[in-house]
């Protein structure tokens, strides 16, 4: 009897194990887009610092990445508990912000004096160990802001899959995907921002091979660095405009119903159908990011003209 119940659990266990198994696969499926734009956005992030503080800055954005985790795990299961309704509401904040700060970062130039800009490369170039440092910790605490957006997309989609199963495996799942994510981006953004130094061990080598492969990685860097920026900002608007339309139900219907007709595009329908909603999402973010920064912008200068 005891060696029946035994086989029982067992038995169990194995099936709840393959479920957890099952929705994981599902879960990293469905997430790997954003993956992506967290990659790219993460990527342009951390660029900008002494390249002796590289990985120590990234280490500092992945601890900071999983301390979002731990605090966005049990704030979705609870808010999928008690008050579903919020999820929507919450991300297209998040999403708002990301395409504030895609637009406050292209129009920067424009918003600011030239002269401003002059000085403050002055400025960059003769920063003193207390300025570096507080540049750093600004630009972590930029990079951590901006993953617990991306992390938040993450979770929840996470969570519109395994919603149907037991709260043990949510948890269980979440947490999987939450370790998972985390550990792949900032492992793959480590070895990014790295790339150069590869470059300079292999130039040394006395290989002719590895020394003509660590120079075209030197003269790639700063090329690779550049798309990623452009990418990381890119992705800013592609992935704030999503959670934006999927929250603005008309605006995602008509994207899908301009998807579903590119199909009938001979040849290249196929293709049409999947990139047009990204396209689309990147064009709403881009032009609700610009929006929201000149209405900020000109609040301030209200608000500084009241107070002078």
């Amino acid at each position: 009897m005891a060696g029946t119940s035994l086989l029982a659990l067992l038995d169990d266990i194995a099936a709840v194990l393959d479920d957890i198994s099952v929705m994981t696969k599902m879960a990293a499926k469905k997430t790997s887009g954003v993956l992506g734009d967290d990659l790219a956005l993460n990527a342009q992030q951390v660029t900008g610092v002494r390249a002796e503080r590289e990985i120590p800055v990234v280490w500092a954005v992945a601890k900071g990445s999983f301390i979002n985790k731990l605090i966005l795990v049990p704030l979705a299961l609870l808010i999928s508990a008690f008050i579903p309704w919020a999820v929507t509401p919450l991300l297209m904040i998040g999403g708002a912000y990301l395409c504030f700060e895609g637009a406050e970062k292209l129009m920067h130039k424009y918003l600011h004096a030239p002269q401003e800009h002059s000085e403050k490369k002055e400025q960059e170039a003769t920063m003193s160990p207390e300025e570096i440092a507080s540049f750093e910790k600004n630009k972590i605490k930029g990079a951590i802001r901006t993953d617990f957006v991306l992390s938040a997309e993450i979770i929840a989609i996470t969570l519109g899959i395994v919603s149907s199963t037991t709260l043990i495996n949510q948890l269980a799942i979440l947490s999987i995907i939450a370790i998972v994510m985390t550990v792949g981006v900032y492992g793959i953004v480590a070895g990014i921002v790295k790339i150069d130094d590869l470059g300079f061990y292999l130039q040394k080598k006395t290989s002719k091979f590895l020394s003509k492969l660590g120079k075209s990685l030197i003269y790639a860097t700063p090329y690779l660095m550049k798309t990623l920026s452009v990418v990381g900002t890119a992705a800013m608007f592609m992935v704030g405009g999503g959670i934006l339309t999927h929250g603005i139900t008309f605006i995602y219907q008509w994207i899908e119903e301009i998807a579903l007709a590119a199909l009938l595009t001979p040849a290249i329908g196929s293709i049409m159908h999947l990139i047009i909603p990204s396209i689309a999402n990147l064009i709403f973010g881009l032009i609700f990011g610009i929006v929201l920064v000149l209405l900020i912008t000109l609040i301030k200068q209200i608000k500084s003209r009241l107070t002078t």
